[in-house]
């Protein structure tokens, strides 16, 4: 497990080097978690701003969103380099993106637009204009004056 838990962090980490300008790395902590147990799965991130290690839960909500997305990306890379023949070719996010500030909401929007060029389906969760603007196809689901709902896919 802790195993899979390293490679997962470096493989985050890359994606999260780009997302944060190169501010943060996660690492495992060795924190003693509740009722003095050692996890082992604990996370700190080091800001290499301030030169310090701290908990993870220190974040804030954009950089919280951007460590998350760049751990799920990283599990996705682990999983499909492992042997098995696994394929990730469908992921899905939801919200998040209005904690970002603009220049953090661009590097994720690029990222995920990578990820599309490189052949995966990605499913995008978010009432933020930029990112309905991003992408070539939307499923845009709409609430009417009676209580449903009325979808609609919109191609550009």
């Amino acid at each position: 497990m802790i195993e899979y838990l390293e490679q997962i962090l470096v493989a985050g980490n890359l994606r999260l080097h780009h997302l944060s300008d190169g501010q943060f790395v996660l690492q495992r902590s060795d924190r003693l978690e509740a009722r003095g147990k050692q996890s082992g799965l604990g996370l700190d991130v080091y800001d290499a701003y301030t030169g310090q290690n701290r908990d993870v839960k220190s974040l804030s909500g954009g950089e919280k969103f951007n460590a998350s997305l760049a751990l799920a990306l990283g599990m996705a890379d682990v999983i499909q380099a492992h042997q098995g023949g696994v394929s990730i070719e469908m992921m899905f996010i939801d919200e998040g993106f209005g904690s970002l500030d603009e220049e953090s909401l661009h590097k994720a929007i690029a990222a995920l637009v990578d990820l599309q060029r490189s052949g995966r389906m990605i499913g995008v969760i978010s009432h933020v204009q930029e990112l309905k603007m991003a992408f070539p196809a939307i499923l845009e689901v709409k609430k009417t004056k009676e209580g449903h709902s009325r979808t609609s896919i919109v191609l550009r």
